[in-house]
This record gives C-alpha cells, sequence and structure tokens, in this order.
C-alpha cells in the first residue's frame, strides 16, 4: 500500500480534530487532512488541490515552535495527529517529534515518514542521486525504544519507505529533550549509515492492511470524546489485536 493510500485511511479512522504537518512540499499529504491543519515548510510549492481549513506557514519548524504561542493556529488546542516528514536528518527529525509531542494530547498519534531506507545508500545523510531518499531518520526507532519505553509504536510497511506510528504519548515527559545532546551525540553518524539487516529487510513490520483493521483507533477516538486516560487501554488494544510481531507494546 501506498503511503499516501494508508494517510487518508488514517485520518478517516483516528477522526482528529486538529493536525500538524512538518514538510508539506507540494501538498499531497495536506490535503488528506479534513480538520484544521497546520502545514510547516519554508520552501513549500503547492501543486495538489487542497480545500480546507488550513494555515500554511512558510518557515521551519524550529522557527515555528520557537513562536510564543505554536497553537495560535488552531485556537490553542493541541495536535491530534501530527506528519513529521521535513528535513531528512536524524537531529531534525528527533527534535521535530519533540516539540510536536509538547502541544500534543495523550490520544494523539504522531508519525514519521521515511524510517525504513531500502538500502544503505537510500540511509546516507547527503543525498547522492535521484529518485526516493530517507536521510538517516531511522535511528529514531532506537532511540524511543531506549528513552521511552512506555511508548506503543508501530513499524507500518507502506511503500515507498515506510512509516512509524507512536502513540500514548506524555507532553508533560521532558527525556528527550533533556537528553538531546547526548542522543544525537549517539545516534548521528557519518555515511555510510550502519543501517541493520533486520530494517533494511523489514523483519519487524506490520502490513498497512492489519494496522488499519486493529481496533486501537475505537480506543484513541473514545479516550478524546471522553477527555481519559488511554494509556493502559491502548497498550491492552495493542497486544491484543497485533500481538508482538510489531516494533513495541508496554508490559
Amino acid at each position: 500500500m501506498y503511503y499516501l493510500e494508508f494517510f487518508d485511511k488514517m485520518h478517516k479512522l483516528l477522526q482528529p480534530s486538529t493536525y500538524l504537518e512538518i514538510g508539506i512540499r507540494n501538498g499531497g499529504s495536506l490535503r488528506l487532512a479534513s480538520c484544521r491543519a497546520v502545514g510547516l515548510d519554508p520552501a513549500f510549492n503547492i501543486t495538489a488541490e487542497i480545500d480546507g481549513d488550513i494555515a500554511l506557514i512558510r518557515t521551519t519548524s524550529d522557527e515555528y515552535f520557537n513562536r510564543p504561542d505554536p497553537l495560535a493556529p488552531t485556537g490553542g488546542k493541541p495536535f491530534e495527529m501530527a506528519f513529521i516528514d521535513g528535513l531528512h536528518l536524524f537531529e531534525f527529525a528527533f527534535r521535530d517529534f519533540i516539540n510536536t509531542e509538547r502541544y500534543s494530547t495523550p490520544y494523539s498519534v504522531i508519525t514519521f515518514d521515511d524510517v525504513l531506507p531500502r538500502s544503505v545508500p537510500e540511509a546516507a545523510r547527503q543525498r547522492t542521486a535521484p529518485g526516493a531518499w530517507t536521510g538517516d531518520v531511522y535511528p529514531i526507532l532506537e532511540v524511543l525504544r531506549e528513552y521511552r519505553p512506555e511508548l506503543s509504536i508501530i513499524l507500518v510497511d507502506t511503500q515507498p519507505t515506510g512509516l512509524l506510528l507512536v502513540m500514548g504519548l506524555d507532553p508533560q515527559n521532558t527525556i528527550l529533550s533533556d537528553n538531546y545532546d547526548e542522543i544525537v551525540a549517539r545516534h548521528r553518524h557519518p555515511d555510510p549509515q550502519p543501517v541493520t539487516e533486520d530494517l533494511l529487510d523489514r523483519l519487524t513490520v506490520l502490513p498497512p492492511e492489519r494496522v488499519l483493521e486493529a481496533p486501537f483507533w475505537e480506543v484513541l477516538r473514545t479516550a478524546r470524546q471522553q477527555q481519559t486516560a488511554v494509556h493502559a487501554q491502548l497498550a491492552a488494544s495493542l497486544r491484543a489485536s497485533l500481538g508482538p510481531a510489531y516494533a513495541q507494546v508496554p508490559s
């Protein structure tokens, strides 16, 4: 399944009231939002047909999150769904997650693009050839496993270069920002990148159809509607429906 098809179905399942996209390029994914959406990109070039309640902001994500009120475009409402697809470099994608989680909710979903390179050259920090390029976003998976084991994360085998769904968020958690410099120093490598074989072979990745059919979407929607805690119910739903095959389920 192509990632935009998955993303379209994900919007319909989650039914967010607010959406953030970092790296909007031509608007191909931003146009799928049917709620109040905020799109960030210092050099967007919209060619897709867009018709919705959308704030297009020509700026970097770092500049945006340094503003006095990053939630001003949503009237103060946190982001219930977010897509990180900006600069394909680990330190930027990592920082985007830290900042996005801070302005999300416990029942939000943050999705990374380009986490499953198909070759070592495709994961290079320095782009050297035309075509798909993931950059070195992939270490975010290892970082979240180590530093945030309470998060629920799912690797999805979408084409061309996979998606990573992150749930069970905690906007008050500062462990990633507190250890940002150390984490970047450990996980930013010169090319060629040390991409593991299991990641290249997609051995711990779920088919998109299975993820879309799982019942955890209803758990997230209900928690949002009732403004209730979601972590325990989410983890239980994921364990029951997806089992140990996907990236991580907290105990």
